[in-house]
């Protein structure tokens, strides 16, 4: 894009150029990108950062949204929903009622709802338990910091002991609700009652210090000014700068309904929509996802969305009523199959996701798996693309997907390929250390000898690492750990002796260190002492089934992409590496340490890995929890 973007808007040049160099946004630029005119322009700008992290992936979850009651304490004048006990259209749900609106299909059970004046502490454990027994295989997405705050004054508890308790009960991420504008000025004129900041990032700090990922939001198109959204959004990056625990951001437009509020105009239209998508994605440069939510923004909207930034399309979202409630004209459910089409028709893949963005189901073919880390980066920084679609994620999954016949080509982790032989033929190429990595890292308390009945928390991403963590333990060190795997990004370490990151996460930890662990050990280099070999953690792949003029085309551009990559680490991996506060020089030295074309060594090390992999997984199967 860099040569043939062009905006209309001249200021947005620097802007332009700050983001090609890495470069974070400031207060100024957001407020120039509000008062810009040229929307065209903001939304190739985002939608060129938007595919550098998400590939042509859109995420949906087949969800299903519980409010219990519309009983609450509080009056917030921009709200429709809420009201008081014994009012003609008050409900209360038990939890049988709850349980009964869920479906097995559904992937993601999200709760939220009015602060009862007389529901038991109790009540909402006993809800959060009988989901999990009766949807053991749905997420629980629960609770938005107003109602964490409400537990936590109504209950006499400590903000940590009410989420250590939902947890325990089966909580596993929170929605971002309650945050509508960081703004003094607008909290007292529109909520009041409600909190502010400062206690809504404590309850998100705290949630992610548990181990408990978190979204969050913006309630606009009301009273608030753009610098007021500008300082939203900068307050939401330096708390993620902080804890890493926010999945994704969610710009939510204001229905004015029958509040009463008269916004600034009459409501917001597509283009302030689009451009809140657009600048969010731009400005918040260390949130992984931005949703455009179809409930607020209608089916259309939202598709357009998907070129301008945005790569979450949220999912079906029964039974949703808070927005509907306030005017919302979006279609209360929404279809799979409309979903799925929405997608396609933005030229996206579909993606049908977890709680924690982890990919389900991929609705469409030709489909190159990207490993998403800076080792990986002079494989895909020129690959074109011609008739195939490009899938950032994590390396298992990559693997979980392409056993279902659904990744037909890409850099997988070696033991998924070497799982897969019969269904994938190898390329000369991967990813293989010549000594050590420096991104496959075991954080610990305990020298190897004393890791004897310990516990070692294994990142979930991994599928090789973790056979690799195993042989050495098993084989050169004859040690016999407990291996229990730990949600991606956010993770309470504090319960393991011994903790295994890998990629640009292992990479990060490996400048700054990893809190509450004394000694690293490099996977690799453990190898290489021992076997005088290097080590192979990915090789390149494709589906013995695609037609063979498809492979020869692949083949080429992977060998086209490579050769160009490789005379220039330092350029091609500045941008990714600014992300993990590392300069040019320390990527190119990096990437510099990897050999990407497998010869007589890499192969032989492949062998020698394959030769201990039988014993060691049945070891993995007996000492791991997955």
């Amino acid at each position: 894009m860099n040569d043939r973007f062009h905006p209309r808007d001249k200021n947005l040049v620097p802007i332009w150029e700050k983001i090609q160099k890495g470069d974070r946004l400031t207060f100024e630029d957001g407020v120039a990108m509000f008062r810009s005119s040229d929307v065209i322009s903001l939304g190739k700008m985002a939608h060129n950062v938007q595919r550098r992290r998400s590939g042509d992936a859109v995420y949906f979850v087949l969800n299903q949204k519980i409010e219990p009651t519309n009983v609450c304490v509080l009056s917030c004048k921009f709200c429709d929903f809420a009201t008081k006990q014994g009012s003609a259209d008050a409900y209360e749900m038990t939890i049988h009622e709850i349980v009964h609106k869920l479906t097995p299909e559904i992937h993601e059970v999200h709760i939220t709802g009015g602060l009862h004046p007389d529901w038991e502490w109790e009540y909402y454990l006993e809800m959060l338990r009988q989901i999990r027994k009766n949807l053991p295989n749905a997420d629980i997405k629960a609770f938005t910091a107003v109602e964490i705050d409400f537990f936590h004054k109504k209950f006499r508890m400590p903000i940590e002991e009410v989420l250590i308790q939902l947890k325990d009960a089966g909580l596993r991420t929170m929605p971002g609700g309650g945050a509508e504008v960081f703004s003094e000025r607008v909290r007292r004129l529109l909520f009041n009652q409600k909190i502010g900041a400062r206690t809504w990032f404590e309850v998100h700090r705290t949630a992610h210090k548990l181990g408990i990922p978190t979204n969050s939001t913006i309630l606009y198109g009301h009273i608030e000014t753009i610098e007021e959204r500008v300082e939203h959004m900068l307050k939401l990056r330096e708390a993620q700068d902080e804890t890493g625990g926010f999945l994704t951001f969610i710009p939510l437009a204001f229905q004015p309904g029958d509040t009463g509020i008269k916004p600034r105009g009459r409501f917001t239209s597509a283009i302030d929509d689009l451009k809140m998508i657009a600048i969010s994605r731009l400005v918040l440069d260390n949130y992984p996802h931005i949703k455009a939510y179809w409930v607020m923004l209608t089916e259309e909207v939202a598709s357009v969305a998907l070129n301008f930034g945005a790569d979450d399309i949220d999912g079906t979202v029964g039974g949703e009523k808070i927005a509907h409630d306030a005017g919302a004209i979006s279609p209360m459910t929404l279809a799979k199959e409309q979903i799925v089409k929405i997608i396609r028709d933005a030229a996206k893949i579909p993606v049908e996701r977890d709680v924690y963005y982890n990919p389900l189901k991929l609705h469409a073919s030709n489909i190159v798996g990207k490993i998403p880390y800076l080792n990986s980066v002079p494989f895909y920084e020129h690959l074109e693309k011609r008739e195939f679609k490009i899938m950032p994620m994590a390396p298992r999954r990559m693997g979980l997907l392409a056993a279902e016949g659904q990744v037909d080509a890409g850099l997988f982790s070696l033991v998924d390929y070497l799982n897969q032989q019969s269904s994938l033929e190898m390329m000369n190429y991967g990813i293989a250390t010549r000594d050590q990595v420096r991104s496959v890292l075991l954080f610990s308390n305990h020298g190897w000898g004393d890791l004897e009945g310990k516990t070692i928390g294994i990142t979930d991403d991994t599928a090789t690492s973790v056979h690799l963590l195993g042989v050495l333990l098993e084989k050169k060190y004859g040690v016999k750990a407990n291996l229990e795997r730990m949600h991606s990004g956010v993770n309470d370490v504090r319960s393991f002796d011994a903790v295994l990151l890998i990629g640009d996460e292992a990479l990060k930890s490996s400048k700054t260190g990893l809190s509450g662990f004394e000694i690293v050990y490099d996977l690799a280099e453990e190898w290489y002492t021992w076997q005088q070999l290097p080590f192979v953690f990915a090789v390149w792949a494709v589906r013995k089934s695609i037609a063979e003029g498809q492979k020869n085309e692949l083949k080429r551009l992977v060998e086209q992409s490579l050769e160009t990559g490789e005379t220039n680490y330092e350029t091609i991996g500045a941008l990714h590496a600014r992300r993990l506060g590392l300069t040019s020089q320390e990527a190119a030295e990096y990437l510099g340490g990897f050999n990407y074309r497998l010869g007589g060594r890499e192969l032989l090390a492949i062998e020698t890995f394959k030769s201990f992999l039988p014993h060691v997984k049945d070891f993995l199967n007996q000492k791991t929890k997955v």
